[in-house]
Order: structure tokens, then sequence, then C-alpha cells
């Protein structure tokens, strides 16, 4: 009785999350996005993705053994020399856990939100930034590897707070780490063409409260 009812718990707060699914030229995968634990970060990806921010990007950094990294709007030209140093507009978007306004300033970065201990391992979706304080907008990698290094709370310098983990498709993010690159950059332009989001009941309860706001602004995007 008592794992059954551990389970319905599991599952409730499972339901709860919202779900993305990427399609790319080279295949699609979704992933779990963890506004439970991270609200501000996944709220942020909810509310670029819904407005197609991401739609036609390429990833501009691939890394064999590493990681996967994307969402630079330079990137929506696969040879341009920019790609990776852009961010989102700044603007405001709803936490769609809390119902509050947050904000993106200073070239569209926002607020770090280290406080889930969740880990970089094989699969989860990481904010990329450029190694200063809140410095993170609509730049992510996905991990192929546990780099644990990359945690916030590693005790290292770098800070990178996981949002969610691939669910299904990851022989196609596995695929996409391992194609032939030319300084890290794909040989031959990779492209997201969409990210669709499954809406959970927070985001039914929030969508019509969304506000985007463009007004343009670059930043590094480094890892």
């Amino acid at each position: 009785m008592l794992s059954a009812f551990l389970l319905a718990a599991a599952a409730s707060v499972a339901a709860a999350n919202p779900t993305v699914t990427f399609d790319t030229s080279m295949g699609s995968f979704s992933a779990e996005l963890y506004l439970d634990r991270v609200p501000r970060t996944a709220s942020n990806f909810v509310d670029l993705a819904k407005s197609g921010f991401y739609n036609g990007l390429h990833f501009h950094r691939v890394i064999d053994g590493f990681m996967n990294q994307f969402g630079c709007p330079h990137s929506k030209d696969p040879s341009s020399t920019r790609a990776g140093t852009g961010g989102p507009p700044d603007g405001t978007f709803v936490n769609l856990a809390t119902g509050a306004t947050e904000t993106r300033s200073n070239g569209g970065n926002i607020k770090d939100e280290n406080i889930s201990r969740d880990s970089n391992v094989p699969y989860s979706l990481s904010m990329a930034n450029t190694g200063a304080p809140d410095s993170g907008g609509s730049q992510f990698f996905i991990n192929v590897a546990h780099n644990s290094n990359l945690d916030w709370f590693s005790g290292g310098s770098s800070r990178h707070p996981v949002f969610g983990r691939v669910t299904a498709g990851r022989e196609v993010v596995l695929a996409i780490s391992r194609v032939r690159t030319s300084n890290d950059n794909p040989a031959a332009p990779l492209v997201k063409r969409e990210a669709a989001v499954e809406p959970s009941r927070s985001l039914l309860g929030a969508s019509r409260r969304q506000r985007y706001r463009s007004n343009k602004g670059d930043k590094e995007g480094e890892l």
C-alpha cells in the first residue's frame, strides 16, 4: 500500500513538469524540464521555446564525449563567426511555478538559480554562461558524459545549473555528439527546426500571463 502511494506521488510530481520535444535535422528527442526544482531557469526556457526563439537555430558547438551546445541566435546562420556569442532579448517572462514576473536584462541574462543539486550527468540539460555570475540566457548544452566539474556545487570555477534531462531519443543526442566538426562547429549544418513544449498543469494556468518583449542584446555565450 505504501509503495503504491509513493509511486503515485512520484508520478504526480513528474506530471507537473513540462516536456519539450526538439525536432532536428538528425531526428527528434524529448526532455523533461525541471520546473519543480529550478522554476526560473525552466520557465525562461519554456518562454523562449514557446515564442519560437529556438526554431531554425543550429548547434554551434559539439564535442564528442563532452556535450552539444545550442541556443545562440547568431547560429541561425551556421557560418556566422558570432555563433556562440548571442543571447535572447531583454524582457520579462512568467515564473510558471510561482506566477511571479522574472526579468531578462544585460543582454538577455537571468539570475543564477543555484538551488537544486542535480549533477551534469549524461543527457542532462544545463545552462551555458560566460563564467561570470548571472550570465546565462538562452544558450544551453546537453551533456553526453558525467561532467561533474561543471556542477555549481562542485567547488570549481564552472557553475552550470541543470534544468532538465533527455527522456526519449537519447540515441539522437549521442549521434549529434559524434558528427564531424571543425573547431567544434559541426562540419555539416545541424539545425533544430522546432522546440515544442507540451504543457503541464502549471503551464496551462500561466500561459495567458506570459509576456515577451524584444529589445535586442548580445552576450558572450561561452560554456
